[in-house]
C-alpha cells in the first residue's frame, strides 16, 4: 500500500499531489515519501539476504547429515545439537539485525527529514550563485578542459614532433653537460622555471613575487612593451584599458608568459636569461648584464595547447663525477 500523509485536513496518496497545495508543502511531502520508500527498500533488501541465507544454512546442514552413517548413533546425536545450535545462532543474528535496522531507521529518519527539507528551495526559486562563485566554477572548468586537451595530445603525441623536438633538445644539452628538468604545465611554467633557476643562485623568488614584480616592471615601462601587444581579434595596438587589463592577469590569473615578460624579468633580476630551443639557435636576453644566465628551454610540442617552458640541471653522470 502506498504511504499516505494527513496535512492540514488533506490527504496525498503515493504520488497524487493536490495541485491546489503551496508549492513548500509538496515538497515536504516529497521527502517523507522519499525517505518512507527507502526505508522499505533497506528492509526488503535484509530481509532477501536472510532467506538466502537461511537457505545456505539449510543446504550446509543437508551436506553435514549426509556425512554421519545412519547406524552411527553418537554422531548423529552431535549432529543433532550441532544443528540446533547453527539454527539458533542464525535466527538470533537475523533478529538483532533486524531491529538494529529499524533502530536506525527511527535514528535517522527526523535526521534526513529536517537536512532535505532545509534544502529546499520554496517556490521554486533557483538558489543564488555569487560572482565569486562563478569566477571559481569558470576557472574550474576551463581548467578541467586544459588537462584533457593534455591527455588527449599525450595519446596522440602530434605524430612523433613531440618525440623529435625532445631527442634534439637532450642532444644540444648533453653537449653542454646538461639535460631538462621537467616543469608542470600549469600556465605557470615559464615563472616556474625562472624560480627553480634562481634557487640554483641561492636566491628564493616565488611565482607569486615573480608575476607581481614583472607586472609592475611592465606598468612602469608602458612605452618599451605597449607597442609588441595587439588585440588577436582586430590587430590594433591595446588600448589603456586592454594594457592594464593584460598587466592584472600577470598577477591575477595563470596566463602564460612569453618573450616580453622574459625580457621585463632580465632587468628585474639583472641577469641574463638564455632560451633554449630545438630548431632555433639560443635567444639570449638581458645581454647587457654580466651574470650567468639563468637557462630556459623552450618546447613548441611538449603538450597540444601550445608552447611551454622546462629549467635545466646538470646530467646525472656529471654530477656523478664532480663528486668523486
Amino acid at each position: 500500500m502506498a504511504p499516505q500523509v494527513k496535512v492540514e485536513g488533506w490527504k496525498v496518496r503515493g504520488n497524487r499531489w493536490c495541485r491546489f497545495l503551496p508549492a513548500h508543502v509538496q515538497g515536504y511531502l516529497v521527502v517523507m515519501e522519499s525517505v518512507l520508500a527507502e526505508e522499505l527498500d533497506e528492509e526488503e533488501q535484509l530481509m532477501r539476504r536472510h532467506r538466502k541465507e537461511k537457505k545456505e544454512l539449510q543446504a550446509k546442514i543437508q551436506g553435514m547429515k549426509n556425512a554421519v552413517p545412519k547406524n552411527d548413533k553418537r554422531r548423529r546425536k552431535q549432529l543433532t545439537e550441532d544443528v540446533a545450535k547453527l539454527e539458533a545462532e542464525m535466527e538470533q543474528k537475523h533478529k538483532e539485525e533486524l531491529e538494529q535496522l529499524k533502530l536506525n531507521s527511527k535514528e535517522s529518519k527526523i535526521d534526513s527529514v529536517a537536512v532535505n527539507i532545509s534544502n529546499l528551495v520554496l517556490e521554486n526559486q533557483p538558489p543564488r550563485i555569487s560572482k565569486a562563485q562563478k569566477r571559481r566554477d569558470k576557472k574550474a572548468a576551463l581548467e578541467k578542459e586544459r588537462e584533457e586537451r593534455i591527455a588527449e595530445a599525450e595519446i596522440e603525441n602530434l605524430s612523433g614532433a613531440r618525440h623529435m623536438e625532445s631527442e634534439k633538445l637532450a642532444q644540444i644539452l648533453a653537449a653542454r653537460q646538461l639535460e631538462i628538468k621537467q616543469i608542470p604545465s600549469d600556465g605557470h611554467c615559464m615563472y616556474r622555471a625562472i624560480e627553480d633557476q634562481l634557487k640554483e643562485q641561492k636566491c628564493s623568488l616565488t611565482v607569486a613575487a615573480l608575476r607581481k614584480q614583472t607586472a609592475e616592471y611592465i606598468q612602469g615601462h608602458v612605452e618599451d612593451f605597449l607597442p609588441f601587444l595587439t588585440n588577436p581579434n582586430t590587430g590594433d595596438m591595446y588600448t589603456p584599458e586592454e594594457f592594464s587589463k593584460y598587466c592584472e592577469d600577470i598577477v591575477n590569473t595563470a596566463a602564460w608568459g612569453g618573450q616580453l615578460e622574459l625580457r621585463a624579468l632580465s632587468h628585474i633580476l639583472q641577469t641574463p636569461i638564455e632560451i633554449i630551443q630545438a630548431d632555433s639557435p639560443p635567444i639570449v636576453v638581458g645581454e647587457e648584464y654580466p651574470k650567468n644566465p639563468l637557462i630556459l628551454v623552450y618546447m613548441r610540442h611538449a603538450y597540444g595547447l601550445g608552447e611551454h617552458y622546462n629549467s635545466v640541471t646538470q646530467l646525472v653522470n656529471t654530477a656523478t663525477e664532480n663528486c668523486s
